[in-house]
Protein backbone atom coordinates (compact mmCIF):
# COMPACT_ATOMS: atom_id res chain seq x y z
CA UNK A 1 0.00 0.00 0.00
CA UNK A 2 1.33 3.41 -0.98
CA UNK A 3 1.09 6.81 0.98
CA UNK A 4 -1.23 7.77 -1.34
CA UNK A 5 -3.99 5.58 -0.48
CA UNK A 6 -7.04 7.38 1.11
CA UNK A 7 -7.52 5.24 4.41
CA UNK A 8 -7.91 7.39 7.55
CA UNK A 9 -4.31 8.27 8.69
CA UNK A 10 -3.76 7.13 12.16
CA UNK A 11 -1.27 9.78 13.14
CA UNK A 12 -3.77 12.68 12.04
CA UNK A 13 -3.60 15.67 14.87
CA UNK A 14 -6.64 16.98 15.26
CA UNK A 15 -5.78 18.71 18.29
CA UNK A 16 -3.14 20.74 15.99
CA UNK A 17 -4.81 23.79 13.88
CA UNK A 18 -5.86 23.40 10.36
CA UNK A 19 -3.09 24.59 7.68
CA UNK A 20 -4.43 28.17 6.03
CA UNK A 21 -6.11 27.71 2.79
CA UNK A 22 -2.97 29.08 1.16
CA UNK A 23 -1.29 26.17 2.16
CA UNK A 24 -3.63 23.64 1.50
CA UNK A 25 -4.29 24.82 -2.35
CA UNK A 26 -0.35 24.59 -3.04
CA UNK A 27 0.62 21.26 -0.70
CA UNK A 28 -2.35 20.11 -2.68
CA UNK A 29 -1.30 21.07 -5.93
CA UNK A 30 -5.17 22.94 -6.83
CA UNK A 31 -6.83 20.76 -4.36
CA UNK A 32 -6.48 17.60 -6.61
CA UNK A 33 -4.45 15.80 -3.51
CA UNK A 34 -8.25 16.07 -1.89
CA UNK A 35 -8.95 13.28 -4.49
CA UNK A 36 -11.15 10.17 -2.83
CA UNK A 37 -9.23 7.89 -5.17
CA UNK A 38 -5.48 8.08 -6.37
CA UNK A 39 -4.30 11.27 -5.41
CA UNK A 40 -0.86 10.85 -5.87
CA UNK A 41 -2.33 10.34 -9.99
CA UNK A 42 -4.79 13.59 -10.14
CA UNK A 43 -1.80 15.25 -9.05
CA UNK A 44 0.71 14.03 -11.69
CA UNK A 45 -2.56 14.80 -13.65
CA UNK A 46 -2.31 18.35 -12.66
CA UNK A 47 1.44 18.75 -13.54
CA UNK A 48 0.45 17.58 -16.85
CA UNK A 49 -1.77 20.27 -17.40
CA UNK A 50 0.98 22.95 -16.55
CA UNK A 51 3.19 20.71 -19.10
CA UNK A 52 0.39 21.69 -21.77
CA UNK A 53 0.93 25.05 -21.83
CA UNK A 54 2.91 26.15 -24.75
CA UNK A 55 6.48 27.07 -23.38
CA UNK A 56 6.31 25.24 -20.69
CA UNK A 57 8.74 22.74 -21.73
CA UNK A 58 11.75 24.98 -22.37
CA UNK A 59 14.03 23.66 -19.58
CA UNK A 60 15.00 27.21 -18.65
CA UNK A 61 11.12 27.62 -17.35
CA UNK A 62 10.50 24.13 -16.14
CA UNK A 63 13.72 23.85 -14.49
CA UNK A 64 12.76 27.12 -12.65
CA UNK A 65 9.33 26.55 -11.79
CA UNK A 66 10.13 23.11 -10.33
CA UNK A 67 12.98 24.16 -8.32
CA UNK A 68 11.23 27.05 -6.85
CA UNK A 69 8.06 24.79 -6.26
CA UNK A 70 10.13 21.75 -4.86
CA UNK A 71 11.60 24.74 -2.05
CA UNK A 72 8.07 26.37 -1.31
CA UNK A 73 6.73 22.19 -1.35
CA UNK A 74 9.23 21.56 1.36
CA UNK A 75 7.78 23.82 3.82
CA UNK A 76 4.40 23.50 2.85
CA UNK A 77 4.30 19.81 2.72
CA UNK A 78 5.85 19.87 6.57
CA UNK A 79 3.05 22.13 7.56
CA UNK A 80 0.91 19.64 6.44
CA UNK A 81 2.09 16.29 7.84
CA UNK A 82 2.20 18.20 11.09
CA UNK A 83 -1.94 18.36 11.04
CA UNK A 84 -2.26 14.88 8.83
CA UNK A 85 0.33 12.74 9.38
CA UNK A 86 3.09 11.35 8.03
CA UNK A 87 3.07 12.08 3.82
CA UNK A 88 -0.42 12.55 3.50
CA UNK A 89 -2.27 11.70 0.66
CA UNK A 90 -3.28 15.29 0.55
CA UNK A 91 -0.09 16.49 -0.17
CA UNK A 92 0.11 15.98 -3.91
CA UNK A 93 2.88 18.63 -4.85
CA UNK A 94 5.61 16.50 -5.07
CA UNK A 95 3.95 14.50 -7.73
CA UNK A 96 3.77 17.64 -9.71
CA UNK A 97 7.54 18.21 -9.10
CA UNK A 98 8.36 14.49 -9.30
CA UNK A 99 6.36 14.75 -13.19
CA UNK A 100 7.77 17.92 -14.50
CA UNK A 101 10.94 16.21 -13.91
CA UNK A 102 10.57 13.18 -15.46
CA UNK A 103 9.99 15.78 -18.50
CA UNK A 104 13.00 17.33 -18.41
CA UNK A 105 15.22 17.77 -21.97
CA UNK A 106 12.37 15.49 -23.58
CA UNK A 107 10.49 16.17 -26.82
CA UNK A 108 6.90 17.79 -26.10
CA UNK A 109 5.11 14.53 -28.04
CA UNK A 110 2.28 12.87 -26.55
CA UNK A 111 3.63 8.79 -26.56
CA UNK A 112 6.75 10.46 -24.46
CA UNK A 113 4.28 12.53 -22.41
CA UNK A 114 2.25 9.19 -21.98
CA UNK A 115 5.20 7.02 -21.14
CA UNK A 116 6.65 9.75 -18.56
CA UNK A 117 3.30 9.80 -16.89
CA UNK A 118 3.03 5.80 -16.48
CA UNK A 119 6.83 5.57 -15.52
CA UNK A 120 6.97 8.30 -13.02
CA UNK A 121 3.93 6.90 -11.22
CA UNK A 122 5.69 3.50 -11.60
CA UNK A 123 8.59 4.51 -9.61
CA UNK A 124 6.72 6.70 -7.68
CA UNK A 125 4.73 3.55 -6.16
CA UNK A 126 7.44 1.16 -5.93
CA UNK A 127 10.30 3.90 -4.83
CA UNK A 128 13.23 1.98 -5.68
CA UNK A 129 16.77 3.05 -3.65
CA UNK A 130 17.15 5.40 -1.83
CA UNK A 131 13.41 7.05 -2.90
CA UNK A 132 12.10 5.00 -0.01
CA UNK A 133 14.95 6.08 1.94
CA UNK A 134 13.76 9.31 1.53
CA UNK A 135 9.98 8.30 1.97
CA UNK A 136 10.39 6.93 5.22
CA UNK A 137 11.80 10.82 6.23
CA UNK A 138 9.54 12.42 8.58
CA UNK A 139 9.07 15.95 7.09
CA UNK A 140 8.60 17.74 3.53
CA UNK A 141 12.26 17.50 2.78
CA UNK A 142 11.56 13.47 2.74
CA UNK A 143 7.98 14.25 0.90
CA UNK A 144 9.87 15.86 -1.74
CA UNK A 145 12.56 14.01 -2.78
CA UNK A 146 10.92 10.57 -3.07
CA UNK A 147 8.98 12.14 -5.89
CA UNK A 148 12.54 13.96 -7.31
CA UNK A 149 14.38 10.56 -7.22
CA UNK A 150 11.43 8.51 -9.31
CA UNK A 151 11.09 11.80 -11.31
CA UNK A 152 14.98 11.58 -12.35
CA UNK A 153 15.02 7.71 -12.76
CA UNK A 154 11.94 8.74 -14.95
CA UNK A 155 14.26 10.65 -17.48
CA UNK A 156 16.63 8.84 -17.09
CA UNK A 157 14.93 5.49 -18.12
CA UNK A 158 13.33 7.60 -21.19
CA UNK A 159 16.26 9.15 -22.27
CA UNK A 160 17.96 5.84 -22.45
CA UNK A 161 14.53 4.42 -24.56
CA UNK A 162 14.84 6.93 -26.83
CA UNK A 163 18.67 6.46 -27.60
CA UNK A 164 17.25 2.86 -29.07
CA UNK A 165 15.88 3.93 -32.88
CA UNK A 166 13.20 1.73 -33.23
CA UNK A 167 11.91 3.17 -29.77
CA UNK A 168 12.55 6.52 -30.85
CA UNK A 169 10.64 6.04 -34.35
CA UNK A 170 7.86 4.78 -31.86
CA UNK A 171 7.94 7.59 -29.52
CA UNK A 172 8.59 10.63 -31.68
CA UNK A 173 6.97 10.43 -35.26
Amino acid sequence: MTSQTKLPNPNKSSTLPEPSFAVKLFASALFSGYSPVASGTVGSTVALAFYALPGFESPLILGAVALIVCIFGIKASSIMELRYGHDPAEVTIDEVVGMWLSLMFLPKKVFVVLAAFFLFRFFDIIKPFPARKFDSLRGGFGIMMDDVIAGVYTNIVLHVILLIPAFREYLVP
